[in-house]
């Protein structure tokens, strides 16, 4: 992690230097470098010093990164007092300024290296030189990074408290980095699943230009490619760079449409966009921080920045370090150029002659980053850090004997072997467990903090949840309280491109922008989708069709001619009359059936017409109703077998009537070929061959019910399939062959002299018989649906009615109204007066 800007002229500080030499022929020292943060170990045969190398100085000292030095400092000491850890054996330490600056973090490493500043105790059988064996730092990537690279050649172990470039895992470039915070590329793929979890698909991003924020970025932005987020900008800066490109940024984040604002940007360049943005307010934003600068207590005082969250390094209790770092003697921060250089911007009071300002100045009284001890979050890492090389050390120097630890302190150490033992650390301190895994780095856990502003207006952090990247997947994030959003709002904020597309519709992209900037598109017919912001729609099973809204699909509904329709009621009322009228007229005929009238026209045939008349009107019934597998064979056969009897029977009395003509000639007995028995023959002959033909069908291919699904996309049309069309039409075809026989023989005899002349009614009704079924042809083809049922029933009624009122009704108008007509006398009077 970076922190402030350096001062272009600032310089390696040596803070201070403890010596102990304790008893033996050597003894430890730890060193520690202020704006980096290095601990060292180095080896003066049996003297081996430990440095910090951390950022103080930038724009005034980096009290946040004083208290991280003084805490390795506190470790030390409590270490260096344990009985348990490294026993009779004093660490000491180096403390360099590396001003977040890489040039000066690569100068102290080779000095380090160099030996140049390790001038250590005389006295005794102490050692005068000796080599750097590890180092704590850099609180940076970068400089973590340019000090790996120099460090790694001579196996000296560099364990970073804030360092957390991804890239830093790289065993294979980094083999000599350890670091006690969690890799960015933990806290990218957190960051993710955060902005998914909060449903916001379009974001700002903004990071450092450096290695921390461009790795960290780029894994964020590949994490959130994986969960569909889209990214509106994403802007660098560095706080090196013009005024001119700060301005630039700020101007990007204001005129931008995404309210969300991920933030991978370190302390030091966020104070300067931050400073920035508050001189010209922009609209209301989220803030999604990274853990370098959403901890920092020092940015609280941004109030525009309320409500933004972030994950952080778990909060932690370190005893004994409040009042450590607190307790600052005159003696102490006399001697110390850093501690005085603090003091004095603290109480803005110089320090001459080693005399502390007037001596009335109180640091319990300071509300700066150095006293605030309430969020231990890094500094639990430092602490940890320094407790890792001191396990490693132990490890490499003691052993156990009778349950009493003892340490040899002629062994001369290497930092190789510090660098092995490092490895395999795995201990716990405080409660908080220490290891790293092949890569270097500790098990990812963090919090997820929320700024929210308290009942006084200042602004708090506040845990609302964790993550732990060790958790099986889908149960590492997890939120357990309350979370203030921008503007002290409780409600989620929305920061989307588009707004989701119902259920029914489905995305269709905006051409040339992002894939969360879509237009929402009503699906298609017969199409549903079920879901928000469905990609695509799906399209219904079959015998199922979308509802109004077309986000779920339903039964479609099943049509066919019923009884309870106004069209099958109305036609079955037809079908139940014209039989009614049929038994009627048989009635009559019955009553009067030794009239003239009703013997003049051979009384049998006309009885066998009406019965196969009112046989017609009642299949007609057949045809309404859900069609069935019986209900399909016989709609069609009897109407066919019905129509051809009845049609015979007038082809009968047709043939009759002409040949009674021909009888009358002279020497003519052709009648005797045309008696009854032989109508009777010629209507079973006609009929036979329709029931042969039936039959035929019946057998090969017969008639069955089908669900029609395609005359209609919406619904469901039963109706019987014919089976064999060729049997359907030989059916039709036979019928009309006969009525066409028929019709010419009624033609032939309509002029025949007679009163009653039964011809010129079986012509129109034949005529009428026909036409109907002519123009039933393509009625029936045409007609969709139920439609094609009722076309049928109508040319059987048609044709039906047009027989019996044509044949039937002149006859009982004579029988019922006209006895007068119905005599022999009348009848065989050819010309009336």
């Amino acid at each position: 992690m970076e922190t402030y800007l350096p001062s272009p002229h600032s310089l390696p500080v040596v803070d201070a230097l403890r010596r102990w030499c304790v008893g033996g022929s050597w003894c430890l020292g730890l060193g520690a470098h202020v704006c980096t943060g290095s601990l060292l170990v180095a080896d003066w045969r049996g003297l081996a010093p430990v440095a910090w190398l951390g950022p103080f100085r930038g724009v005034g000292i980096n009290t946040r990164e004083l208290r991280f030095s003084r805490a390795m400092v506190f470790a030390i000491e409590e270490i260096n007092n344990s009985t348990e850890l490294l026993p009779g054996i004093r660490l000491g330490y180096q403390i360099y300024d590396s001003c977040s600056s890489v040039p000066v973090a690569v100068h102290v490493a080779f000095q380090l290296l160099n030996s140049l500043d390790t001038v250590f105790y005389t006295g005794g059988n102490c050692s005068q030189s000796g080599m750097v064996m590890t180092i704590v730092g850099e609180s940076g990537s970068t400089p973590s990074i340019s000090m790996s690279r120099i460090l790694g050649s001579f196996n000296i172990p560099q364990v970073s408290h804030y360092a957390t470039c991804a890239c830093l895992s790289d065993k294979q470039q980094y083999p000599n980095f350890f670091r006690t915070i969690p890799s960015d590329r933990f806290q990218a793929e957190a960051l993710a699943k955060l902005v998914k979890h909060f449903g916001w698909t379009w974001i700002g991003a903004v990071r450092s230009d450096s290695d921390y924020g461009n790795s960290g970025m780029a894994s964020f932005l590949e994490a959130a490619q994986k969960e569909g987020i889209c990214v509106e900008y994403s802007v660098s800066f560095y706080r090196t760079h013009p005024h001119s490109r700060i301005q630039e940024v700020a101007d990007v984040i204001r005129r931008s449409t995404a309210v969300v604002i991920v933030a991978f940007v370190a302390s030091g360049d966020m104070k300067i966009l931050l400073e920035e943005l508050s001189h010209e307010p922009s609209p209301p934003r989220q803030w999604i921080g990274s853990e370098s600068w959403v901890t920092d207590s020092e940015f609280r005082r941004f109030n525009f920045c309320a409500g933004a969250i972030g994950f952080g390094i778990q909060k932690s209790i370190i005893p004994g370090l409040r009042n450590f770092l607190l307790n600052l003697s005159p003696s102490q921060v006399a001697t110390s150029s850093m501690l005085t250089e603090f003091w004095e911007e603290s109480f803005n009071c110089p320090v001459v002659d080693k005399k502390i300002c007037d001596g009335t100045e109180d640091i319990q009284n300071l509300q700066i980053p150095y006293t605030d001890t309430s969020q231990l979050r890094v500094t639990n890492m430092v602490y940890k850090a320094v407790y890792a090389i001191a396990h490693a050390i132990h490890k490499t120097v003691c052993h156990r004997t009778n349950g009493i630890a003892k340490c040899d302190k002629l062994t001369k150490l290497e930092s190789k072997q510090i660098l092995t033992e490092l490895k395999k650390v795995n201990f716990s301190q405080n409660g908080y467990d220490v290891s790293f895994n092949s890569n270097g780095d500790p098990v990812a856990i963090y919090e997820l903090v929320n700024w929210q502003k308290s009942e006084t207006g200042k602004i708090d952090l506040v845990t609302v949840g964790l993550y732990d990247a060790s958790l099986p997947m889908g149960q590492e994030f997890q939120i357990n309280r309350n979370i203030t959003w921008m503007e002290d709002s409780t409600q989620v904020p929305v920061s989307v491109c588009s707004d989701s597309c119902p259920p029914g519709t489905r995305k269709v992209l905006q051409k040339g922008k992002p894939i969360c900037c879509y237009d929402c598109i009503l699906c298609p017919e017969g199409e549903t989708s079920n879901t928000t912001d469905s990609a695509d729609c799906l399209p219904c099973h079959k015998e199922f069709w979308p509802n109004a809204k077309r986000d779920t699909c339903i039964p479609k509904p099943v049509e066919f001619l019923s009884f309870q329709d106004i069209l099958g009621i109305i036609l079955a009322a037809f079908s139940v009359l014209g039989a009614c009228l049929a038994i009627i007229t048989v009635a009559i005929f019955f009553h009067h059936r030794t009239s003239p009238i009703v013997r003049a026209n051979n009384s049998e045939l006309s009885f066998l017409l009406l019965i196969s008349l009112t046989l017609c009107f009642l299949c007609s019934l057949t045809f309404i109703g859900a069609p069935s597998e019986w209900s399909c064979m016989l709609r069609h056969t009897a109407f066919g077998i019905t129509f051809v009897l009845c049609i015979s029977c007038v082809l009968g009395k047709t043939i009759v009537v002409l040949m009674a003509f021909k009888a009358t000639l002279p020497g003519s007995n052709v009648m005797k070929w045309f008696g009854p028995p032989q109508q009777r023959m010629t209507v079973v002959f006609f009929t036979f061959i329709q029931v042969l033909i039936c039959t035929i069908w019946l057998v090969l291919s017969p008639p069955f019910p089908i669900k029609n699904l395609s005359t209609y996309k919406e619904k469901i049309i039963l109706e019987c399939a014919l089976g064999s069309a060729v049997g359907f039409w030989a059916v039709l075809g036979y019928i009309g062959l006969l009525a066409a026989f028929c019709f010419v023989l009624a033609v032939l005899a309509r002029k025949l002299p007679d009163n009653f002349n039964e011809a010129k009614f079986i012509t129109f009704s034949m005529l009428i018989f026909c036409a109907v079924w002519i123009t039933f042809i393509p009625a029936y083809v045409s007609s969709p649906g139920k439609f094609t049922v009722a076309v049928e029933i109508f040319a059987i009624l048609a044709s039906s009615f047009g027989l019996i009122l044509c044949i039937f009704t002149p006859k009982c108008f004579i029988i019922l109204f006209n006895p007068e007509k119905n005599t022999k006398k009348y009848l065989m009077n050819k010309n009336p007066t």
